[in-house]
Order: C-alpha cells, then structure tokens, then sequence
C-alpha cells in the first residue's frame, strides 16, 4: 500500500476505507488475463471509479513530464519510434480520463530545448511524430480534440521548428481554436523554462527601453504576460514525471508555486495508465478535502502593533 494511503486509512471515515477498497480492487482486475470479459469488467469499473471522482474535488490544470518512452523501447526490445508511439498511445488515454473529469487544462512537456543534443534521426522521429499524432488528434470533425472541444496550444520556442513543421502546427492550432473550445491541450514543444524566462525578460527590456513599460509598474504580472503560456492559464495543481528521475528538467519553474502537488512515479511513462492517475487525483482531492477551511496563512503584524522594545541593561552594571 502506497504511504498516502496509509494516511488516508488513518482517518476513520467510511469514504476512505471505500477509496482504498476500490484501488486494491481495480488493482486485481487490470492484473488479470487479458480476455474481452475482463476488459469488459475493467470498463465498467472504470467508468465507475470515473463517476467517483467527479464528486471533486478535481484540479483544473496538470501538467506531465512524459519521461521513460527509451528505456521502455529498449526494455522491450522494440525500435524507438514504436517506444514513443505507445507513450502518444498513453497520452491519449489520460487526456480521455482527464476531461472526463472536466479537468480543463493539460500542459505535456514534449520536447525539451536540450533534446536537440540527441542523435538527428531521433530528433526528426520526434518532430514527425509530434506532428503525425496530432494531426490525428484535429483531423477532422469526429477526431478527439473536435469531439471533446480540446483548443491545442504549441508552447514554447517557435524558431527551433522548422518551417514545414511548423506551418502544420500552426495549421492544427487554426483548426482546433473554436468558441466552443473550453478545454486546452498545451504542448511544450520545444521548450524549456529558463528559455521561456529569457525570452520573457528580453521582451519586457524592450518595452522599457522604448518607453512602452515605466520601471515603477514592472511586476511578476508583467513578465508573466510575456511567457509562452496563456497568462489566464490556472494555475498548476499537479505536476507529474514518469520513470522514476526526481528532478523538473527545466519544465515549468515558474508554474510550480507552493501550492503545486509533484508527484514522481516509478512507472514507465508508456505504460502509465488509469490505475496510477487515479491514484495521483485521489490524492490530491483527499488533501484538499482534509485541509479545506484551515487557515494557512500568516496573520499581518505591523510594526506599529508590535509591543516597546525593553529598557537597555548593561550586564556590567554601567
């Protein structure tokens, strides 16, 4: 049993005892053989376990480190390019989970800045890739983003892509930019933060120098407009990474204020499912759930509240 769990157990609510009941369930089931009666089995109590969750509450913004598509490729003696298409595969399958929860913003971190030291063949499989998977996503009027109304969003640093690629990219976001659109997939492509920041910075000193910014109004709010990202974005509530690594690998620093659950798991990004994501939900709903009504705050003293210092006292005497 995971520790949270224990936690969780700890409290002595018929809810908790349910929830942990329901995991091990889930647990014994998605281990079984796979036959259609099991699938079938799984799927109902999926959608179950789906509904249980909808009670909330739910975050409104996670965001995914999808690390491990190699070492799974590897693992299993498969071709890289088959290694990343199963991880798109996963991506799909949370994306489903996720607006089915109404979770309204998904953030994934698809190709760092830094993966452009990697081999070209992998870095033109990547590209591909990318492009071909969301292709899919925006096709046309019954694929997934059309059907869900999911905006896509390319995050991050647009003079890394070539042209080619890019006016595809920018012909999925066209496509999929609807009024109707209330949920949004941000793929962060290529991107790192420290880059996001510069770039940010960069724009910001140029409005000071041409007069546009004064330096008394320069604020975080200012230099948050200037990111990649959407500044009426919600703020991130659970950042996930894969595979085991417990670092942030330059994605989304500025995003993860203190009020960000990460959670690091063991498992392999592709084969990452619906067991380990309910999880992570559950977990979080349970902490605000617990924590709900408690004043974290500090409360403001001000100096002229604070008590007359005492009277000077030489130990000497003098």
């Amino acid at each position: 049993m995971q520790p949270w769990l224990q936690n969780v157990g700890n409290i002595n609510t018929p809810k908790s005892l349910f929830i942990q009941v329901m995991i091990f369930s889930f647990s014994c089931i998605s281990n079984l053989a796979d036959n259609s009666f099991v699938r079938y089995i799984s799927t109902i109590f999926k959608d179950f376990l789906i509904n249980m969750l909808r009670t909330g509450p739910n975050p409104k913004h996670i965001a995914f480190i999808m690390d491990g598509n190699r070492r799974f490729s590897k693992r299993n003696h498969m071709k890289l390019a088959d290694g990343h298409s199963k991880g798109a595969e996963v991506l799909f399958e949370v994306l489903t989970t996720a607006y089915q929860l109404d979770i309204s913003h998904v953030t994934v971190y698809a190709f760092s800045i830094e993966n452009f030291n990697r081999p070209q063949d992998e870095v033109d499989t990547l590209f591909g890739l990318l492009r071909d998977k969301l292709a899919i996503l925006a096709d046309n009027e019954t694929s997934f983003a059309q059907v869900n109304h999911v905006k896509i969003k390319i995050i991050g640093n647009r003079s890394y892509i070539p042209d080619d690629i890019l006016s595809q990219l920018e012909e999925i976001e066209r496509k999929t930019n609807k009024p109707d659109s209330h949920k949004v997939l941000n793929v962060c492509f290529p991107y790192t933060s420290r880059d996001d920041i510069t770039e940010a910075m960069r724009k910001v000193v140029s409005s000071l120098v041409s007069s546009d910014l004064q330096r008394q109004d320069l604020n975080e709010d200012v230099l948050q407009h200037q990111m990649y990202m959407d500044p009426n974005t919600p703020q991130l509530d659970i950042l996930i990474r894969t595979s085991g690594h417990t670092r942030l690998s330059d994605f989304m620093l500025w995003q993860c204020t203190a009020n960000c659950d990460i959670e690091f798991v063991e498992t392999l990004w592709p084969e990452f499912g619906f067991f380990q994501f309910f999880q992570i939900l559950v977990k979080w709903g349970w902490s605000k759930t617990a924590l709900a009504g408690w004043n974290t705050g500090r409360a403001k003293v001000y100096v002229y509240e604070l008590p007359p210092a005492p009277p000077l006292v030489s130990v000497i005497g003098r």
